[in-house]
């Protein structure tokens, strides 16, 4: 297979699983409300079960709907069926998942379980199977075709029961109105938890490494002051020294459309003003959700306006070396 073939192929993956998640999206209605609601009335916990590539993306969804404020846990169906049934109990929830709702393992559950008045809520592609029958609420997940060229390999599927999963825990999270504080406490071990836990000033970039311009300055010189500091912007401050703009690969995107060569024109031409900013005192999961609220990849870090620091998403993610600055 030569390099273009390759790309091709690739390609066509990608276009299949991206199909099975729009028709996936298509049919989400009733039954993902009931089994948000569901979820939610229960005392217990969710249960999640499945065996194979299911029981893979299982235990993703688990380790989601855990750490954003759903308590959960792992149950494989052979273990379950030898000792590991006693771990669930009637306030529980389980969600039980089988492309072909014919999985017997994760079947044979299901009359146990329901005899202790556990709730099951299927996650499956096939709505007539003894999976769905058995369920309280079945969710479609069903894709129209695998990306697996001989048409086996579970891949589109397991991708939009994944989707799927993330969907159920993310809609949780809002309900439950989970705040960023309670997400880092769900995450004080591991890199990301320590990086969230820190200050801004602690991992924001100072002196030297600021993209300053001047309010009136030609976007010439806005260009050469991004290229230098490699930050994909440019902070504008004003005759008090006040940040009052900024200038990201984004606007330059629109002058280009807007005016052609906008070189010569004055920087406020180009920048959004009132830019979202955030305090060195905030924590940097605070920052990240700014950032992912608004799309974003800078903050500017000011304190009554002046500029102290800037913070890129990339500091608070740790690629590369992070940055603590002692402060």
């Amino acid at each position: 297979m030569d390099r273009q073939a390759i790309i091709a192929t690739g390609k066509e993956v990608l276009a299949v699983e991206i199909e099975g998640l729009k028709a996936v999206a298509a049919k989400l209605g009733e039954e993902f409300v009931q089994a948000v609601d569901l979820i939610l009335k229960a005392r217990g916990r969710v249960v999640v079960t499945g065996i194979g590539k299911s029981g893979l993306i299982g235990r993703k969804i688990v380790a989601t709907l855990a750490s954003t404020g759903t308590p959960s846990f792992f149950l494989h169906p052979a273990e379950a069926m030898h000792g590991d049934l006693g771990m669930v109990v009637p306030e529980d929830v389980l969600l039980a998942i089988s492309n072909s709702g014919e999985t017997e393992e994760v079947n044979k559950l299901l009359p146990f379980l329901k005899g202790r008045g556990v709730k099951i809520i299927a996650f499956t592609g096939n709505l007539q199977s003894t999976l769905a029958r058995q369920a309280d609420v079945v969710v479609d997940v069903g894709v129209p075709r695998e990306a697996c060229p001989l048409g086996v390999a579970p891949t589109a599927s397991t991708t939009a029961t994944l989707a799927m999963g993330d969907a159920l825990a993310m809609v949780l999270a809002k309900l439950r109105n989970l705040r960023l504080e309670d997400f880092r406490q769900n995450h004080p071990g591991g890199s990301l938890g320590e990086r969230l836990k820190v200050q801004v000033a602690q991992i924001m970039l100072t002196g030297e490494a600021l993209p300053l311009v001047k309010q009136g300055a030609r976007m010439a010189e806005v260009l050469l002051e991004i290229n230098r500091k490699r930050l994909g912007c440019a902070l504008v401050l004003d005759e008090k020294e006040d940040l009052c703009g900024i200038v990201t690969d984004g606007d330059l995107r629109r002058a280009l459309l807007k005016y052609g060569d906008f070189r010569t024109l004055p920087v406020e031409k180009v920048m959004t003003r009132d830019p979202k900013t955030i305090s060195p005192g905030a924590l940097a999961a605070e920052a990240l959700y700014v950032m992912e609220r608004n799309l974003i990849t800078v903050l500017p870090v000011v304190t009554e306006k002046k500029v102290v620091g800037i913070i890129h998403l990339h500091d608070v993610l740790g690629k590369g070396q992070f940055k603590f600055t002692g402060v």
